[in-house]
Parts: structure tokens; sequence; C-alpha cells
């Protein structure tokens, strides 16, 4: 449907007032009072559909919308500029699947990627902008990776409105996916090469006619030749000014409007300065020009940040590198067995599809081998480098790598529910998290810009009463010379690198302050089962005691412990196979001492001998005590009347736990291990590892209590466990550790977790969050020592604004090339 005819102007467009909307250009009802503000001009609306999007484009700074469109919209619907359009469409449900996750009934959690952050003032502006919107419960920003993770009350606030907050003040934010970041990456990398190459360029050019009037001796020069190099060399200025330069000034300008200094105020405020004073010169045919300087310190300046781009983006792809660990595609069978099969793209699959993985590809999710026999390359998810052999009925992760013969995989897990979804999701929170040292360094960089300025004024007032030809040097030199952003830069790309570099260990980082805290850790606190041995305990004797036989014994206690997750219930489920026909009702589960059920009237009982005997006073048979001063766990099963039967459960020490404790050793770290299983059970493994301290038979309230005590006394706790029981323990210690095989609710706890189950990827991990402090040290050591030493010599007026710019650059550059060296590290 066309629309009507009156007059009205396409570019900038002037719709006929009394006529036609301006927004839609349908006309005007007879009565319509809808007036919107735009350009400093009231413009009529037809309804308050129109009035309210147009005020939603002003409010935005979209305004160019109406000054550069050269055609009314065919239809109501396009009568929106793309980016509110896009805006809105992040409120669709199926927009929000890939990026948004729920966190409560009505909470929700997005992860984001911004455009424009330059400095950690950036970062400030946009944490404190969002949190002040209406709904929104938390937020958090990355400065080396862009990344922004954002919480909101759905009922108060939705994602576009959060979404135009962000916009509102400059910046733009996209929801994140590896991809897109690549993709932004690349754009940036571009965009800065070509900025970089003009100011390279104008830079030589500039040179070429500023020498010959350095060099040439007095009187060889006429005046007419020398105002003629001096407008050439304006002129091969103005686009390194405009195009080169142009970041600088924008983010300066916006920083401003917003009555905010950023790192960029001073960089804009000393180009500008020098570049008006030079024109001026120029114009008046006096004074001196400085066009080489201003277009050299250009080039050093964005020379800098283009390779600390490049190197924060380096430290970003190894973190990143486990997103892009899923293939886009999958062959999938149309009937299995014996049918066709389909490519398909890996989100299509569901739970039930058995799909084809040849030779070097990789597996498309979570689910176990149909048919085949092949190994598995699982180095990226656990750190394991060895091959793991993978047969009919075994379990596979997605992500993994196949390396021997074609199978057939059964999907069981899909999306967010597989496990590398899980891996990726606790390094996001991670990355999200700020140590208190990064806020305080970006606490400090935000008001260092501040003093900055007042600094550099009061100089150059200084230097005006001393000689005033060089006071705008020096104010150009002591703005330029400084540098936040190594400040800013120096904690969290030390943290980005490292948390990627322990990943590819098998130590998954899941907590902000983790490596921090693990660094300076002082006590190992232990549980057994499950972290020290394997956590796969197997019945090994049934020794009856009452008037009940072996496989009566077994089958009760297997219907005891079929709810329990308990490695020791599993190995008596386990042993019993389908023996489990008693029907046990009223089951209760007393963590950390067993479980209690019925069989009609008879009250059952079954855990540790204390807690079944606690009602009769008959001491366990020799034989239960052989097995534990022997290292093996003694379960108890008995009814109201005694005894009726001991299990003996073996579990073996985990490969690589004493070359852990022995490392952990050599770093000086007190250890001690703690379980509810019994003293000597205990003891023979501690012994069996060198550690000193051990206590067996202790409630989650005995261990908790112990670790408050050790805490009391001026320890720095770390708790590594597996299990149930050990989910409050880990809460209340400085930093925790979770087997990756634990429980989900142990997992969730931890702040670290171990993907292979390795104890010796912990003693690594221990030594490289040591590296980690060390390389932070150094980092805050150097940008402020720098900052101190450059700063009063630049007042002094012995650093000139060239070098003022090598110096800035140079700083932030060797700030992230530190932190790369734990890469190196890493790969040592």
């Amino acid at each position: 449907m066309g629309y009507p005819s009156a007059p009205f102007f396409l570019s900038g467009v002037q719709t006929s007032v009394s006529e036609n909307c301006y927004h839609c250009g349908l006309p005007l009802p007879a009565a319509a009072d809808f007036p919107v503000k735009i350009d400093g001009e009231r413009r009529e609306m037809c309804c308050v559909g129109c009035q309210a999007v147009a005020e939603a484009i002003v409010a935005n700074g979209l305004g160019d919308y109406y000054r550069h469109r050269d055609a009314m919209p065919e239809s109501p619907r396009e009568a929106l500029p793309e980016a509110l359009q896009e805006l809105g469409l992040f409120d669709h449900p199926e927009v929000q699947k890939n990026f948004v996750r729920p966190v409560g009934e009505h909470e929700r959690e997005a992860s984001l990627i911004l455009e424009g952050i330059t400095c950690a003032a950036c970062v400030w502006l946009n944490e404190s902008h969002i949190a002040r919107q209406p709904g929104v419960t938390a937020v958090d920003i990355n400065y080396a990776t862009r990344r922004a993770r954002v919480r909101w009350d759905e009922r108060r606030i939705r994602l576009s409105q959060i979404l135009e907050a962000i916009a509102a003040i400059g910046y733009r934010a996209h929801p994140y996916d590896t991809a897109k970041s690549e993709q932004l990456a690349r754009k940036e990398r571009k965009t800065a090469l070509w900025r970089l190459f003009v100011a390279g360029f104008g830079m030589m050019q500039v040179m070429m006619y500023a020498v010959p009037v350095y060099l040439a001796d007095e009187g060889t020069m006429t005046p007419d030749i020398e105002q003629l190099m001096r407008w050439a060399s304006l002129i091969l200025t103005l686009p390194v000014i405009l195009y080169s330069s142009a970041p600088f000034f924008s983010a300066a300008w916006r920083d401003l409007k917003l009555r905010r200094v950023g790192m960029d105020v001073p960089v804009a405020l000393g180009v500008g300065s020098a570049f008006l004073a030079s024109c001026w010169a120029t114009l008046m045919a006096s004074g001196e020009v400085y066009f080489d300087s201003v277009t050299m310190f250009v080039f050093l300046l964005l020379g800098g940040r283009y390779l600390e781009m490049m190197a924060r983006q380096k430290a970003a792809r190894g973190v990143e590198t486990i997103s892009k660990a899923l293939p886009a595609f999958a062959e999938r069978y149309l009937q299995f067995p014996g049918g066709a099969t389909e490519r398909v793209a890996v989100a299509s699959l569901v739970v039930g599809d058995v799909v084809l993985v040849k030779p070097g590809e990789t597996m498309p999710a979570d689910g176990c081998v149909v048919d085949g026999e092949s190994s598995a390359d699982e180095s990226l998810l656990t750190g394991e480098s060895r091959p793991v052999t993978k047969k009919v009925g075994d379990a596979v992760t997605g992500g993994s790598v196949n390396i021997g013969s074609p199978i057939m995989l059964r999907i069981e897990r899909v999306g967010d529910a597989t496990r590398l979804a899980s891996i990726r999701r606790l390094m996001e929170r991670a990355a999200a998290e700020k140590p208190k040292v990064v806020e305080m360094a970006d606490r400090i960089a935000v008001r260092f810009v501040a003093a900055l300025l007042v600094l550099a004024s009061g100089t150059a007032i200084v230097w005006w009463q001393i000689d005033p030809s060089r006071a705008l040097w020096v104010f150009v030199s002591v703005l330029v010379v400084s540098c936040p952003c190594a400040l800013s830069l120096a904690t969290p790309a030390v943290l980005t690198v490292a948390t990627g570099a322990m990943a590819r260990r098998g130590v998954l980082v899941t907590r902000g302050h983790a490596i921090e805290t693990l660094a300076r850790a002082t006590d190992f606190v232990f549980d057994k089962t499950g972290t020290l041995t394997q956590g796969r305990p197997a019945l090994t004797e049934v020794l009856p005691v009452g008037n009940v036989s072996a496989a009566e014994a077994l089958g009760l206690g297997a219907a005891l412990e079929q709810g329990s997750e308990h490695p020791l219930g599993r190995a008596i489920r386990e042993a019993a196979g389908g023996n489990m026909s008693v029907a046990i009702t009223g089951c209760k589960a007393h963590t950390g001492q067993g479980v209690e059920g019925a069989v009609g009237m008879r009250v059952l009982r079954i855990g540790r001998p204390e807690f079944v005997g606690a009602s009769y006073d008959v001491p366990v048979p020799e034989a239960v005590g052989q097995w534990m001063r022997e290292g093996d766990t003694a379960v108890a099963l008995g009814d109201g009347n005694g005894w009726l039967a001991f299990f003996r459960i073996t579990d073996k020490l985990r490969d690589g736990a004493a070359d852990a404790i022995r490392t952990l050793h050599d770093l000086g770290m007190r250890m001690s291990v703690l379980s509810g299983d019994a003293p000597n059970t205990v003891s023979h493994a501690a012994a069996k590892l060198d550690i000193e301290t051990s206590a067996g038979g202790m409630t989650p309230e005995d261990k908790h209590g112990y670790i408050q005590r050790l805490q009391a006394n001026g320890a720095l706790v770390a708790m590594v466990g597996d299990g149930v029981n050990d989910a409050p323990v880990l809460a209340q210690a400085h930093v925790s550790v979770a087997m990756g095989g634990g429980t989900d609710l142990a997992r969730s706890q931890a702040d670290v977790v171990l993907l292979a189950d390795d104890l010796r990827q912990l003693a690594a991990g221990v030594v490289l969050a040591r590296s980690t402090v060390r390389v932070i040290r150094q980092n805050l050591t150097w940008a402020f020592a720098y900052n101190f030493l450059a700063i009063p010599l630049a007042m002094l007026g012995f650093i000139t604004p060239w070098m003022a710019g090598i110096g800035m650059s140079a700083s932030s550059l060797l700030v992230v090339m530190n932190a790369l060296r734990l890469q190196d590290k890493e790969a040592g």
C-alpha cells in the first residue's frame, strides 16, 4: 500500500507539518496532538505509537535517522531504525535461548560483549550506568575480554531496555557468542590497522617537510618557503587528526558529556591543544609549529595500542578456545541401525539421536557409544593428554576428539545440559567476577586521570611564568606520559591468561578470587573417599553376624542405599546387582552417618558402626577391627536388636596422589585428611601419603569446625573434596577445590574444579597460581613505578611529547606481554 502524495522532502525529511505524520508519513487526524521535539523543532505525530517510537529514537541518540533517510517507510513496522529493531528482537525467547539463562524464578542472566571499551573508566561508567537501571541486580565487565555479565528481574526491566541504556551512553552491546566475538575482534584489528597506516603515512610525509626546516642554516630558507612548508604539514596532519585520532576525541567527548573523566581525555587534550597551537602559528605566520611531533605521537600511541590489542585478544582467545570445541555439523542416522546418514546442524540434535563420528572428528554432544570401539582425546576438557579408550556403553563427552576408528554415538545431553556447556558457564562466571585487587586498580585509575589533569594544568601555569615557549609542550608531555591504562590492565590481563592456561591443564577456575587465594593458601585439607582415593570403592567381603545370610544382608544393605550418591553406598548396590527385592519404607539419610529405613515394623540402619550400634553396647567383631587397621572401610548393618552384618569395602589411592602431595609438601603446605570413615582407615591412607594430620569418624559439622579452628589460628585454608557431605565444608574454606567427577552440588560450591580427577593437576595449578600472583605484583609495581618516575620528569621538562607517547604505549604493552609469559610457562 502506498502513502498519500502530500508534499514532503526526503533527505532530512520535512513532512508537511499540517497534513502528514513526521515519523511515518500517514495523514494527521484532525484532533491529533502528539508532538515530539526533534533537532530543536516541534514535529507532529499521528498517534501515541509514533510519538513513543520517535521519542525513543531521539532519546537513544539516533536522531540522524530522520536527517539521513531518503524515503518514507512502506509500512509502520519499518518506521523504526534498524538499531532499535534489533534491540527489540532481543526480548524474544527464541533469540535469548542461546545467551540468556534463568537464575531464579524471575531473574535472568545474559552474557554480552561490549563495543567501544577503551579503558577502565569505560568499564566503570558502563557498570555504574547499567547498575542504576531499575530491575538490574548485578553487572560485571571484564576489561581484558570486553565480556559483560548482566542479571535483571524480568518483571521490572526487559533486556532490550538494558541494551538501549548501554547505547544511550555511546556503547553497543551484543549477545556473546564466539563467532560474534571473533567478528568484532577482526573489525577492531582492521580499523586499528587502517588508523595506524594513515598516521604512519602522515608522519613520514610531514617529516619530509619538517626536516629541511630543522636542518636549514639561518637565512638559507626564505619566509615564504618556510610558510609553504607549514601549510603543507598542516594539510598532511589533518587526516591524522580527523581519522587516526578520531577515537581519542570521540571517547573524550563522550566522557565529558557524561561528566566523567576517562583515560582518553588527557590524550585528546594533549593532541588537540598541540594541533590547535600549531594551526594558530601557521595562520599568524609566527611562532613554532609541531605538526611532526603531533603525527609522530599519534603514530606511536596507535602503534602501542595496536600491539596491546593484539596481545589482549591473544589472551582472550586462550579462554574462548573451549567455546569453539563443538563442531557446527554432525552425521545423524535417519534410522539406526542400518539406515543412511544426513548432515545436520549440531544445534538441531535431540536426545536419542544416533550420530556417526569418524576418526579426526569432534564429538558433537554428550552421549554413549552404541557401536564401534575407538579412543578419544579429551585434553581440551580435562588436561589429560593420553587418549581414553571408548567402547560400547562408555560415556563420551562433547568436544573430545575421536582419534581411532568410526563410532556410533547415542546423544544423551545437548545444549546447556552438556558437560562442555557447564565448563563454559563456570569459566564465564570466573571471568565476570572481579577480585578485590582489580576493583581497587580500577578505582585508582579513574581518580588518577582527574588528578593528572590538575597536575598538568598546574605545571603549564608554572612553566608559563618560567618559559612560555615551553609551557605547551610540557603540558602535553605530562598529559601523555602517564599511563593509567597499564594500571588497569595489570591484573585482568594476567588473570585472563592464567585462567586459560589452568583450564588447559585441567584446572577449571570458577571464581574470580580463586587464583589469588590458591596461591596464598597455607593449609590444604583433603577429604579421603573420592578425593585421595579413586572414589570407586569395591565390596570385597560380607561378614554376617546375625540371623541372616550374606546374600540376605547384601540385599537389605543395597535396598537401604538405593537412593544414596555416596561411593560406599554405590559399592554395595553394585555388588548386590538386582538383589534388592525388599521394600524399604520411611528411608531417611543421616548426613555423614548412614541411612535408616523400615521393613514392615522392623527398623534397619546401615552406615558407620557408631551410628548403627548407637542403641546397643556391643563391640564390633575382631575381624572387622582388623579390616580397619589394614586401611579398609567397614560398613555396618543392624536393627534394633543388634548387628546383622558388616561389609568390607576397599578403595585404592588415586594414581598420582603421592606425587601431588609430595609437590605440595615441597611448596611448604601443611596438609591434613578429614573423613567420615573409621579413624584407622583414614590414618592408614594418610600414612601412605606422608600426611601427618588425619581425623576419621567426622561429621560434616566436625569438618566445618576443624576448618574454622584453622582459620581462627591464621591459616588460609584450601579444602579439596568430593561428594554431598563436602558441600558445606567447601563453602567454609577460603578456596575450595572439587574433583570433576563429584556431585553437582559439590561442583557448584567449589571455586576450582579438577576436570580429570587428577591431584597432580592441583599441584600444577598451585605452582601456576603462585606464578600468576608474582606476575600481577610485577605489573602493578611497574605501573606505579613508571608513573611516579615519568610524571615528575615530564613536569620538569625532561620528556618531550614523542618520548611521552613511546613511554605510554610501551608501558601498556609491557604489562600485557608480561602476562603472556604465563602461556609460555604453561607450554613449558
